[in-house]
C-alpha cells in the first residue's frame, strides 16, 4: 500500500514539474499547448476515494496556475475533470466501471483512448472557455481546444504505453 501511495505522489510531482518547467515553454502557432499533467487526473485509482480525487487536482491545477499565472483557470478545469470522470469511466468502460475492477494495464486500448480523449477534451474546452471567456471568439476557443487536445492527447497515449511496457 505504502508503494502504491508513493508512485502517485511521485506521478504528482513529476507530471507538476515536467508542466511547469517543460510543457508551459511549448506554444506552437499560438494554438498548440500540451498538457500532460492529465494523466495524474487519468491514471488516478477508480477505487479511492472521490473527494480526495478532487481535492488533489484541485491541488495540481492551483500549482500550474501559480507557476504560469493563470488565475485559477488550471484548477478550475482539473476539477471538472475528476469530478466528471465517473461519467467518462462508465461511458468508456462500461460494467468493468460498474464493478470497480478497472486496471489501466489490461482494459482494452480502444476504451483507454476514449477515456483519455473525454478527458483531455473537457478539460481543454473548459481551459480555454474560462481563459478567453468570450462568447464572440468561440471559434478561437474551439481552434485551441482542438489543437491542443490533439497534441496532449497522443502525448498522454504514447506516455501511458512506454510507461506501461516499462513495467511489464
Amino acid at each position: 500500500m505504502n508503494s502504491n501511495i508513493s508512485s502517485h505522489i511521485i506521478r504528482f510531482l513529476v507530471l507538476a514539474i515536467a508542466q511547469v518547467l517543460i510543457f508551459n515553454n511549448i506554444n506552437f502557432l499560438g494554438y498548440i499547448n500540451p498538457y500532460p499533467y492529465l494523466l495524474f487526473i487519468i491514471l488516478f485509482p477508480v477505487k479511492n476515494n472521490r473527494v480526495l480525487i478532487l481535492f488533489l487536482s484541485f491541488i495540481l491545477g492551483l500549482t500550474i496556475d501559480m507557476f504560469q499565472d493563470s488565475g485559477g483557470i488550471h484548477a478550475a478545469a482539473s476539477v471538472f475533470a475528476a469530478y466528471a470522470r465517473p461519467i467518462f469511466l462508465k461511458s468508456s468502460f462500461g460494467l468493468m466501471y460498474e464493478h470497480q475492477s478497472i486496471k489501466f494495464n489490461v482494459v482494452e486500448f480502444g476504451s483507454k483512448l476514449m477515456y483519455i480523449g473525454l478527458i483531455v477534451i473537457a478539460h481543454h474546452l473548459i481551459l480555454f472557455s474560462l481563459e478567453i471567456f468570450s462568447a464572440s471568439k468561440i471559434i478561437l476557443i474551439l481552434q485551441k481546444t482542438l489543437f491542443s487536445s490533439i497534441f496532449t492527447f497522443l502525448l498522454c497515449v504514447l506516455l501511458t504505453v512506454i510507461f506501461s511496457r516499462s513495467k511489464s
